[in-house]
C-alpha cells in the first residue's frame, strides 16, 4: 500500500455502481411489473406483494447497514450488497415460480438497502474535504444513470420480443430478461470492491492509524491526512444515545428531515403524471417507457450541475435555490391543472424546471450532508437511520399520492407538495451550517462544540460556514 498509488476517480466509479444497482432496480420494475401481472394473472394483493417485496427488502438492508458497516467497516458491507444483488438477478430471471422470483426480490431489496446507506458513507470517508461533496454527489449521478438505463433497456428488450420468435425463456418471458441484466452491473460491482480500500477514517476510529495514513497517502498524499490522523484519537464503539447529546441533536434533526422533505417534494407525483403530461403538451409518444426515458435523462443531466457546484457554491445555497425553486415550480404546474392549461407547453417547461431544481439539490444533497454531519464512532448507523427515513416516506408518499389526487385533484396535489419545499427552504435556512471544504473531524467538533456552549449558541450560528 506504501508505494501503490491509488486513484480516488477509480474508487468513486467502483462504490457509486452501488447507486446505479439502486437506480435499475428501482426503475426496472416500471416494465417488468405490466409482463408479470398478464401472465401471472396477479391479484391487487399479489402486483402489491411483488412490488414491495423489494423496498421491504431495502428496509431490511438499511436495518442492518448501519451496525455491520460500523463493526467490519465499509467495505465487507458493500461487499455483501453486490452479492446479495448478483444472486437476486440471477435468480429473477431463472426461478420457475413466482413466489420463488418474489424472494429473489427481496434478497436484491436488502443488498440495495445496504448499498443506500454504505456506498454514499464510504465515498464520504475517503474523499478529500475540498471535493468530498462533488464526489458524493456522483452516487446520485449513478442513481439517475441506472434509471436511465432501466428504462432504455426496458424499451430495447420490448421491441426484441415482439420482432423475435424464439422461445428461449429469456425472449419468450421478456421481464426475466430485464430483471437479469442487472447481473451485469452486480459483477463489475462485486469485482471492482476487491480493489478498493478500506475507509481510512474507519480504520482510524479502530485505531489502525497507519494503515489509514497510508491508504491517504496512497490516493493524494497531503500533508493535511497526517494532521488528521494525529489528531484523530481512537474512539470506542460509538452507541445511539450520542446523538442525542446536546450538540448531535441538531445534525440527528437534519439527517432526518432531509431524507423526508426529498420524498415530499412532489418527485413522485412527477413520474407519476409524466407520461400524460408530456402527451398533453403535444409530445408524441410511441408508448409509456418513451416518457420515462426523457424525464429519466432530464433527471441525469440536471444531476451534473450539482457536481459542479457542490463544492463551490456550497451546501446551503443550493440547497435554498432548490426548494425555492422547487416550491415555484410546483405551484406553477398545479396552477396549470387548476386553469385548464394541460395542453400548454408551459405546464411541460413547469415539470422539467421542476426535475431541474430537485435534480442540482434536494435530491443529491440529502446523500451528501448525511454523510459528513455525523460523529465518526457511530456515522454508519447514524447514515442507516437518515436512509431509513427516506424509504419509510417513499412507503408513505406512494400510498399518499393516489390519495391526494383522489381527494384534492392534480392541482392540489402540486400545491400540497410545494407547501413542503417551502418548509424545507425555512428549515435548512434556520438549521444548516455550511461544511464545503472543512474535514469530517472539524464538522465533528463543531457539533461539540456547540453542546458546550449551547446557551451561548444561537440562531445566528446556523448562518455562518464551518471554520
Amino acid at each position: 500500500m506504501k508505494n501503490k498509488r491509488i486513484s480516488l476517480t477509480a474508487i468513486t466509479i467502483v462504490a457509486s455502481l452501488g447507486g446505479f444497482l439502486f437506480g435499475f432496480d428501482m426503475a426496472v420494475i416500471s416494465g417488468v411489473l405490466p409482463l408479470v401481472k398478464n401472465q401471472f394473472s396477479l391479484t391487487a394483493v399479489q402486483e402489491g406483494w411483488f412490488v414491495s417485496s423489494a423496498l421491504i427488502g431495502c428496509i431490511l438492508g438499511v436495518a442492518l447497514s448501519g451496525e455491520l458497516s460500523d463493526r467490519l467497516g465499509r467495505r465487507k458491507p458493500m461487499l455483501l450488497s453486490a452479492t446479495l444483488f448478483l444472486i437476486s438477478a440471477i435468480g429473477c430471471a431463472l426461478m420457475p415460480t413466482l413466489s420463488l422470483i418474489v424472494v429473489s426480490r427481496l434478497i436484491g431489496g436488502i443488498g440495495i438497502g445496504i448499498a443506500s446507506n454504505v456506498v454514499p458513507l464510504y465515498i464520504s470517508e475517503i474523499a478529500p474535504a475540498n471535493i468530498r461533496g462533488r464526489l458524493v454527489t456522483y452516487y446520485q449521478l449513478a442513481i439517475t444513470l441506472g434509471i436511465l438505463i432501466a428504462y432504455l433497456t426496458n424499451a430495447l428488450l420490448v421491441s426484441f420480443a415482439a420482432s423475435s420468435v424464439s422461445q428461449i425463456m429469456l425472449i419468450k418471458e421478456i421481464w426475466r430478461a430485464m430483471l437479469g441484466l442487472g447481473a451485469i452491473p452486480a459483477v463489475a460491482f462485486l469485482s471492482g470492491l476487491f480493489t478498493v480500500p478500506e475507509s481510512p477514517r474507519w480504520l482510524m476510529q479502530k485505531g489502525r492509524n497507519q494503515e489509514a495514513q497510508q491508504i491517504l497517502n496512497a490516493i493524494n498524499g497531503h500533508e493535511e491526512n497526517q494532521v488528521e490522523v494525529a489528531s484523530n484519537e481512537t474512539t470506542s464503539q460509538g452507541s445511539y444515545k450520542e446523538l442525542f447529546a446536546p450538540g448531535m441533536r441538531k445534525a440527528l434533526l437534519i439527517g432526518i428531515l432531509l431524507p423526508l422533505f426529498s420524498q415530499f417534494s412532489g418527485i413522485n407525483a412527477i413520474v407519476y403524471y409524466g407520461p400524460s403530461i408530456l402527451s398533453s403538451a403535444g409530445v408524441s409518444l410511441s408508448n409509456s417507457l418513451i416518457s420515462q426515458i426523457i424525464f429519466g435523462a432530464a433527471n441525469m443531466l440536471f444531476t451534473l450541475f450539482a457536481i459542479w457546484k457542490v463544492d463551490s457554491w456550497g451546501r446551503r445555497p443550493l440547497y435554498l435555490y432548490g426548494t425555492a425553486g422547487a416550491a415555484i415550480t410546483l405551484t406553477a404546474t398545479g396552477y396549470c391543472f387548476y386553469a385548464g392549461q394541460t395542453t400548454s407547453v408551459w405546464l411541460l417547461v413547469c415539470v422539467l424546471a421542476f426535475l431541474a431544481f430537485f435534480a442540482f439539490s434536494i435530491g443529491p444533497l440529502k446523500f451528501v450532508i448525511a454523510s459528513e454531519i455525523f460523529p465518526n464512532a457511530i456515522r454508519g448507523r447514524a447514515l442507516a437511520i437518515s436512509i431509513m427515513t427516506m424509504w419509510i416516506a417513499d412507503t408513505i408518499v406512494g400510498q399518499l399520492t393516489p390519495i391526494l389526487l383522489k381527494d384534492f385533484g392534480s392541482a392540489g396535489t402540486f400545491w400540497f407538495f410545494a407547501f413542503f419545499c417551502i418548509v424545507a427552504f425555512i428549515v435548512v435556512y434556520k438549521l444548516l451550517p455550511e461544511t464545503k471544504g472543512q474535514s469530517l473531524e472539524h464538522i465533528e467538533n463543531y457539533w461539540k462544540a456547540k453542546g458546550l456552549n449551547a446557551n451561548e449558541q444561537q440562531s445566528a450560528d446556523t448562518h455562518v460556514p464551518i471554520h
